[in-house]
């Protein structure tokens, strides 16, 4: 093929806004009944065939658990071990392609999302994973469009970046996919994330061992009928839900295992990687680990902060999709001169949020994901009420008779250091600590080390002197940081998401320094003029 191929040049999707009256409005109500009255049966896909098991699971509705999407089948040894061979024979071709074909795959699938798929796509979260309509168009709309277009436009980059060619020598470097198969573990909470998780190191050539959190097998399943539909050939991406410890098992102990594409607790990661370690000698080669987990994510605000901002950041930030997002706000330290200015508001609003069925467009909220999210959430909440070193402010109430519905709430913490100040929970519940207005710079140090992990966080203040102290003693304390704004949100191509500490790796979704922990570089040099004698000019004698 002649000339120099230009991947198309990536723009953020628009976020479309389905008010009254709208034609996306009016798509996604009908896609939404159609897939609530449509029950569907969901294979595993392996080698592009579909595999039943017989081995099954029901697929529901959190916010109405007694409504069935669908029946999964569940992976054990035999098909993961299938899958992995399935990945090892497609990799022969896949690795092989160009470039540009790879990425056609992609900008077929992101196209696709764009138009005729959506509303099943953002249907398919918002009944499986209680979104709201508009949590599911900046998630599995638009987010995933953008993971699609940037990745491509981003490994473009990446492929032309080459060393000097200088003294009759051509060098160049060869990006190559990682020899084996990488293996991605996907969670519930973003359909984004599971769809940018396997297809990422796809991008770059490799082939994937995909296993889906347990309760989105069913966004899952569609999100793989739309790479199908985009020509994604067999046996690239394998879809294996299953329970995570059998299909860890085998895919972990496997010597073909070249890295591992994680979003999940921090618990879990650390587990693979510590099997990983204990299993080192047995791989081919040292497998990448790329994992983004948990987060305490933090608002501080300075008394110089503006009250309306701060407010809609809180309630925004903390609760909306019921704050199970890696970056929702739970911890937030406020002067009590400001405290006093906006707690009215604040628990005002918090208690007036609507929550329901998210197919009611006026909910602002759905329930949290299934019956173990419900229960542990709870469990913090009664505590709170039994504790003298916290009290709940608004909130707190939950029922579980039709879904698993948590009202948001607000715990203001006696110590900065009570438990649901330093916890991660990953429920609707947002815990404050007043400090004194004069320990502005004490309050800066509790927020750094309060917590392990360091993965989101916001500083309000419009005094410019406390925004660059904050920024200073925070640099440490979040992988995206955000001034004046909600820690939640990242957009791709604007705010690269990842954190470090307990966090994870810090590698960056939809970004280049991801992309590149899926390649294996080789150098080459091409002498045009090789030297045929061995001895240097320094060796002859005067």
């Amino acid at each position: 093929m002649n000339g120099n191929i230009q991947i198309p040049i990536p723009v953020n999707e628009p976020v479309r806004s389905y008010a009254p009256g709208t034609p996306e409005r009016r798509a996604l109500k009908a896609r939404l009944a159609e897939l609530a009255a449509e029950p569907i049966e969901i294979p595993l896909i392996i080698g592009g065939k579909e595999v039943r098991t017989g081995n099954t699971c029901d697929a529901v509705m959190p916010h109405n658990h007694g409504h069935v999407l669908g029946t999964w089948h569940k992976a054990g040894k035999d098909e993961v071990t299938e899958a992995i061979g399935a990945a090892a024979q497609a990799h022969r071709e896949w690795a092989a392609w160009s470039f540009e074909d790879r990425a056609a795959v992609l900008l077929k699938a992101a196209e696709l999302l764009a138009t005729s798929w959506r509303s099943t796509i953002n249907g398919a979260t918002m009944l499986c994973q209680s979104k709201t309509a508009f949590q599911a168009e900046i998630d599995s709309a638009c987010e995933l469009i953008d993971f699609y277009r940037f990745n491509a436009h981003y490994a473009e980059r990446l492929y032309e970046d080459q060393p000097l060619s200088v003294g009759g020598a051509w060098n160049r470097l060869d990006y190559r996919p990682l020899e084996g198969f990488v293996y991605a573990v996907t969670p519930f909470n973003f359909t984004s994330i599971a769809g940018n998780l396997p297809t990422a190191p796809a991008l770059m050539g490799n082939t994937v061992i995909w296993k889906p959190a347990s309760v989105t097998a069913y966004t899952g399943y569609h999100l793989m009928r739309l790479l199908q539909a985009a020509g994604l050939p067999p046996g690239v991406i394998n879809f294996v839900p299953g329970d995570a410890a059998a299909v860890s098992q085998v895919a972990l102990n496997h010597p073909s295992l070249a890295g591992i594409h994680f979003t999940g607790s921090t618990e879990v990661f650390q587990t693979m990687w510590r099997t990983v370690g204990e299993n080192i000698q047995r791989y081919h080669g040292y497998p990448r680990l790329v994992g983004e987990t948990g987060g305490k994510d933090f608002i501080v605000a300075h008394a110089s902060a503006d009250p309306a901002a701060l407010v809609t950041a809180i309630v925004r930030g903390g609760f909306e999709y019921q704050g199970q997002k890696c970056s929702a706000v739970s911890r937030v330290y406020l002067p009590d001169s400001l405290w006093r200015t906006v707690q009215d508001d604040l628990l005002g609003q918090a208690s007036g949020i609507a929550m329901g069925d998210v197919a009611d467009f006026r909910n602002f909220m759905g329930a949290v994901i299934d019956r173990g999210a419900y229960n542990k959430i709870t469990a913090y909440l009664e505590e709170a009420r039994r504790s003298s070193d916290a009290s709940i402010l608004v909130g707190g109430a939950a029922d579980d008779a039709t879904g698993y519905f948590i009202r948001p709430t607000i715990i203001e913490a006696k110590r900065p250091d009570y438990r649901t100040m330093c916890e991660e929970i990953f429920g609707p519940v947002v815990t404050l600590y007043v400090y004194p207005e004069r320990q502005w710079t004490e309050t800066l140090k509790l927020v750094d080390t309060t917590s392990p992990y360091a993965l989101t966080g916001a500083v309000f203040a419009t005094d410019r002197r406390a925004l660059r102290e904050a920024d200073g003693a925070l640099r440490f304390a979040a992988g995206n940081y955000y001034v004046n704004d909600k820690p939640t949100g990242a957009v791709v191509g604007q705010q690269p998401f990842g954190g470090a500490r307990a966090s994870g790796t810090n590698d960056k979704a939809g970004s280049m320094l991801n992309l590149l922990r899926w390649v294996s570089a080789r150098t080459i040099k091409e002498n045009f003029a090789p030297p045929t004698e061995y001895r240097y000019p320094f060796m002859i004698e005067e």
